[in-house]
């Protein structure tokens, strides 16, 4: 598990909070700015000194962390009851509660079962059910592509990061979040061939992301809709 600390900089003239996170799997240091905040994550054996990398980079991280700031201003308000619409590969489907042995997807509805409903809430049925389709899409496309791109993984792990849609491990584990699920199917593939890259190119070398555009042409656009629009894939306070 990856260690993770709070901490303040200042940067540019003006305090600014950010994770320090030393991970296992990084292999380099590295600056993660998004919706959730500024994480810097090192290896677990470097000695960085964060604020100096920080700093080093401090008006990419301001300008990036102000971006971002205004995404948040965007974030839905989430109901959890029946009637409410969620974001599912896309597309909004209405929550149906009904008796049914498990809950499932159709085109237009998440239909929670009640059993699980009354057992715990529509909020913890219907993420339920979100983490067990992204297995089996997870699975599905990372089978597929890593197939196409001629690499093997060792195994898929369904994660719950605040600050990362995916994860390559130098053991060949992927870790992807199961709020994807809300984006839609191009953005999911995106990431499962960025991560599936990694088992090639550990950096974002030139190689890397040549070998992800022979993956994904739109790979740019993809990226990009992710960064505008993470907002969309808030599924609750608990995620910020």
């Amino acid at each position: 598990m990856p260690n993770t600390q709070r901490r303040t900089v200042e940067l540019l003239g003006q305090p600014v909070e950010y994770e320090l996170r030393r991970s296992s799997d990084a292999t380099e240091p590295r600056i993660d700015v998004d919706i959730h905040g500024i994480t810097v994550v090192v290896p677990e054996s470097d000695e960085i000194h964060p604020e100096e990398l920080l700093k080093e980079n401090a008006v990419w991280v301001v300008e990036k962390k102000e971006k971002y700031d205004t995404y948040r201003e965007k974030i839905p308000e989430r109901e959890y009851e029946e009637g409410a619409v969620f974001p599912y590969l896309g597309e909004e489907r209405e929550i149906v509660v009904e008796r049914r042995p498990s809950s499932g997807v159709t085109e237009n509805t998440l239909r929670l079962a009640r059993h699980h409903v009354e057992d715990t809430s529509v909020k913890r049925a219907l993420e339920t059910l979100y983490r067990r389709k992204a297995r089996e899409t997870f699975e599905e496309r990372a089978e597929y592509y890593a197939e196409q791109m001629g690499v093997e993984y060792e195994k898929i792990e369904v994660r719950n990061q605040r600050t990362k849609w995916g994860s390559c491990s130098t053991t060949g584990t992927l870790g992807l979040n199961w709020r994807l699920m809300m984006a839609p199917q191009e953005i999911v593939d995106y990431i499962v061939i960025h991560e599936l890259a990694h088992l090639r190119e550990p950096n974002h070398t030139d190689a890397f992301w040549s070998l992800v555009a022979e993956h994904d042409p739109n790979y740019e656009e993809h990226s990009r809709w992710l960064e505008e629009n993470s907002t969309r894939l808030v599924f609750s306070d608990e995620d910020l």
